[in-house]
């Protein structure tokens, strides 16, 4: 039986840590995305908590975006919408958390991944950590974590990912763009840097903390909307026979 992965979280003087994995280069199902949203969601009101660390498990890839196992399983608006909804829900619960948010990409981020790398409040990364949307190239587009991407690089860094799906964008590329705030030719480095900055929030005042939060992420209420009306548009397109046949093409390559 294969290992449906998995989301696990602790709270430890003041920082909560969250790790999301799946065998399959850390790719996320429904499932998983619904735990995640809920573990931010319980870490964001969590008093013990100052701030929320978010990792994905193993030391390659941070995270493949969708599952494709399920994307080609869709057969229904609703189903699809559901699905897309997921990636939603994780982004909103990210920005609308009281806390700061530091994410960890370790390795390579696609579709997904890099809308999660990109709602961080701040992002360390490895060298190895490129990223690519790569939705077009599967007959879908970057619908719902487009919001928070093009937030954090601009529109036309955000047109260039988007537009060219096939192509990986260097991590050194990511951070001058202004996806990662820094980037570590060594794991050990990266780790090093994630938990000093986590030990000097967690000793912050937390009600700063969230203040400013808050004025990082104005004008982004309409997102609860914006993104579930963004996951309707995917769930429409996946359920085309152009997009059925490139997942499928795209899977056998894999």
């Amino acid at each position: 039986m294969q290992d449906p992965g998995s989301v696990v979280s602790k709270t430890e003087n003041g920082i909560s840590t969250i790790i999301f994995f799946h065998p399959q280069s850390n790719s996320l199902p429904g499932t998983l995305l619904r735990q995640l949203a809920a573990e931010i969601t319980t870490a964001g009101k969590n008093p013990a908590s100052h701030v929320i660390v978010l990792k994905s498990g193993g030391d390659k890839a941070f995270c493949a975006g969708a599952s494709f196992d399920e994307l080609i399983a869709i057969n229904d608006l609703a189903v699809g919408t559901e699905f897309f909804s997921g990636f939603a829900a994780v982004i909103n619960a990210m920005r609308m958390a009281p806390k700061f948010v530091i994410v960890r990409v370790q390795g390579k981020a696609v579709g997904g991944g890099v809308g999660i790398a990109c709602s961080g409040d701040y992002t360390f990364a490895s060298a190895e950590a490129s990223v690519k949307l790569s939705e077009l190239a599967v007959g879908i587009g970057p619908f719902v974590v487009g919001p928070a991407v093009e937030r954090k690089v601009g529109t036309a860094a955000f047109c260039q990912l988007t537009i060219n799906a096939s192509e990986w964008q260097s991590a050194e590329w990511a951070r001058e763009k202004g996806m990662y705030m820094e980037v570590f030719e060594e794991k050990t480095a990266l780790d090093a840097a994630v938990e000093n900055l986590a030990a000097k929030l967690s000793k912050s005042n937390p009600q700063a903390m969230h203040m400013l939060k808050k004025v990082m992420w104005q004008e982004t209420q309409h997102w609860d909307t914006l993104l579930l009306e963004r996951a309707e548009m995917s769930g429409k397109l996946v359920l085309s026979e152009f997009t059925k046949n490139a997942i499928t093409k795209f899977k056998s390559k894999g």
